[in-house]
């Protein structure tokens, strides 16, 4: 009776195998998957094509702005074409604001500006009092001969004198009234074109700033206010050396489109020896230097 008892308790426990490998079988069954799965990031794509490497498969489709590179071997191509420049489109122009017009184009400066009024006061420019025909002077502007300029003549003068020519300014400052004087006359002479290429009408006359100065050389009175001064030894001294002195030849040979006078080889203005050496070293007029 016991023999029996052990039995069937042997076999109750041979019952129970097939049930623990079972499950034995389907936990290694459920957690190996999840590992591999787990080891590619849990991509299921990934894991079966890692299973299976020689399946073919289709590459995800990317979306890049680079543009596509004909040659292998260089990674950074240089485009073949510039991109098209965008250009914005123009505003409309308000016609219910008010439009610039560009004043009218002036006169150079060898011309007069027609119905110009002379001005309260004299144009100065760096320093430089001007008098030509487009910057006139006030008809009240009286200051008499410049003591400078005089004082910078007289030095100029000995030193001519050492060399053998006896310098004289026989015109220095001139009044606005002596000018309108002046100027009639030489319109009545020659009429006013003629007159307009040699002579300042009043107001407008270097004369009148006291820095202009008329120079001939004594017992030579012929070659006084004549271009044939510019051909004697003592004209020819007075161009060579008067920058030294601070002074230049104001109207020189050639340039009387840009002064508006013919050349006068005797008149000469003060501006000081600086200036006047970069004038005489570039071969400029006193409107080129202040780029008039």
């Amino acid at each position: 009776m016991q023999s029996r008892k052990i039995r069937f308790h042997n076999n109750k426990k041979k019952k129970k195998w097939p049930i623990i490998v079972t499950c034995l079988i389907g936990g290694i069954l459920i957690i190996v998957p999840t590992i591999w799965i787990g080891l590619h990031d849990w991509n299921l794509d990934e894991s079966l094509i890692a299973l299976n490497p020689e399946t073919p498969h289709e590459q995800p489709t990317q979306t890049t702005t680079e543009p596509d590179t004909p040659d292998s071997e260089n990674p950074d191509p240089v485009p073949t074409e510039e991109p098209e420049e965008v250009v914005p489109p123009q505003e409309k122009p308000d016609e219910s604001k008010e439009q610039h017009t560009p004043p009218a184009e002036e006169p150079p400066n060898n011309s007069y500006i027609p119905n110009q009024a002379l001005p309260e006061s004299p144009t100065i420019i760096n320093g430089f009092i001007i008098a030509n025909k487009k910057y006139p002077l006030p008809s009240t502007y009286n200051k008499g001969e410049d003591q400078t300029a005089r004082e910078a003549f007289d030095k100029m003068a000995a030193a001519a004198k050492i060399d053998g020519f006896e310098l004289f300014a026989f015109s220095t400052f001139r009044s606005y009234e002596r000018q309108v004087t002046l100027y009639n006359q030489y319109v009545e002479k020659d009429g006013q074109e003629a007159a307009d290429r040699y002579s300042a009408r009043p107001g407008y006359s270097e004369h009148q700033t006291g820095l202009a100065f008329d120079i001939g050389e004594i017992n030579f009175e012929q070659h006084w206010a004549s271009s044939s001064f510019g051909e004697t030894p003592a004209g020819k001294w007075v161009a060579q050396n008067a920058h030294l002195y601070g002074f230049i030849m104001r109207y020189p040979l050639g340039k009387e489109e840009i002064t508006g006078y013919m050349h006068e080889a005797w008149h000469f203005r003060y501006v000081g020896v600086v200036t006047a050496t970069d004038i005489y070293t570039n071969k400029q007029t006193l409107e080129e230097y202040l780029e008039l």
